[in-house]
């Protein structure tokens, strides 16, 4: 939260749009086969020959998904990458190429987008992606990033959000929570800097759950894991609004109910300890805060014993028939309905 006074600032208008485009993505590096053309002509240019293409969009608002008094713009640069690579991963693809398209006022210098795109450049580099082209742009409202990405799977492999049946095993990967727990935790030191800028906060004790705000980690292991282990998902779908939300798309697309075990949800004790200091139920956290940016599937009841003792996949519950309906079993045993009360960026407008 402090910031040098003495930066250089290079102004936008110095550079010009390509310019600019030039030197932002003049690091890039291109590692895949399939990309024939990346950044440079008037389009990409991809050859993925007998595979199947995944592709998905997401855009990131200033003030909406993101507040920059907190939200370093390396590590900003790094989660609008995660975003997307979380969709690819969520349909048990391969992620391979990204696009990169900034809006951005003239209250940023280039030294600022420097930063930004050095954790795109991390994030491609970590995951192996290229970064194959973008656009930019002026904007009058700060910053927008939108990141398009695109994977590959073969025709076997690639799972939906329909497929779920009843008695498949629900299976949720890592653990749910922090996101929203470390968000919290920055907005209360954001509001105490308001107050006191010479207070400077300590944050040791929230490592884990700030990090999984501001620097998430897509599952792209899962993928692998699941290859190896030879399990095929019924359903899959990634959890960034929140795991109610989240098991209400799976229910409505394969057309059936769920039975989700409060005692099952997996939490880190930091979520554990910060609900309590923050007096917030760690379950109501767990279902509907979002940004976790873990995997949510269904498996056949026959794969159990392939992924039962596996740290990463935790078995939250089993798919009912859609006349069951859509129930949380709470550790009093009652069953309660799951509402989605998960992130809704339309519901966060001026």
């Amino acid at each position: 939260m402090i910031e040098d006074k003495n930066q250089q600032r290079t102004p936008l208008s110095e550079l010009g749009e390509f310019g600019l485009i030039d030197h932002l993505t003049k690091h890039f590096e291109v590692k895949h086969k399939s990309t024939i053309k990346g950044i440079g002509d008037d389009a990409a240019v991809l050859d993925f020959k007998s595979k199947q293409i995944v592709l998905t969009t997401d855009m990131l608002v200033e003030n909406v998904h993101f507040d920059l008094s907190y939200m370093p713009l390396k590590h900003l640069g790094y989660k609008s990458v995660m975003v997307n690579l979380s969709d690819v991963y969520a349909m048990n693809a391969n992620a391979t190429q990204i696009t990169v398209s900034i809006a951005v006022s003239n209250r940023f210098p280039v030294e600022a987008l420097e930063e930004l795109y050095s954790g795109i450049q991390t994030a491609a580099a970590v995951y192996g992606v290229d970064v194959i082209g973008g656009d930019t742009t002026s904007s009058t409202t700060g910053l927008i990033i939108s990141v398009t990405a695109v994977g590959e799977v073969a025709t076997d492999d690639v799972v939906y959000r329909s497929g779920a049946k009843p008695n498949d095993l629900l299976v949720v990967t890592g653990d749910l929570g922090g996101a929203y727990m470390g968000l919290q935790v920055l907005e209360r030191e954001k509001e105490v800097f308001k107050v006191n800028p010479q207070n400077q906060p300590d944050l040791d004790m929230y490592t884990y759950i700030i990090e999984r705000q501001l620097k998430p980690e897509a599952r792209k292991d899962i993928v692998k894991l699941l290859k190896d282990l030879e399990v095929k998902p019924t359903s899959m779908i990634d959890i960034s609004d929140g795991l109610s939300s989240e098991i209400i798309h799976l229910c409505k697309h394969s057309d059936v109910g769920v039975e989700l075990y409060e005692n099952k949800i997996p939490l880190d004790p930091q979520v554990i300890s910060t609900c309590e200091e923050f007096d917030i139920d760690s379950t109501t956290v767990a279902l509907n805060g979002g940004e976790d940016y873990e995997l949510l599937m269904t498996i056949s009841q026959d794969d159990y014993p392939k992924i039962k003792a596996n740290p990463n996949l935790s078995v939250i519950g089993f798919i009912t028939e859609k006349s069951s309906g859509m129930h949380l079993v709470t550790r009093a045993e009652a069953k309660i309905p799951i509402v989605a009360k998960g992130w809704n960026a339309l519901n966060n407008q001026e």
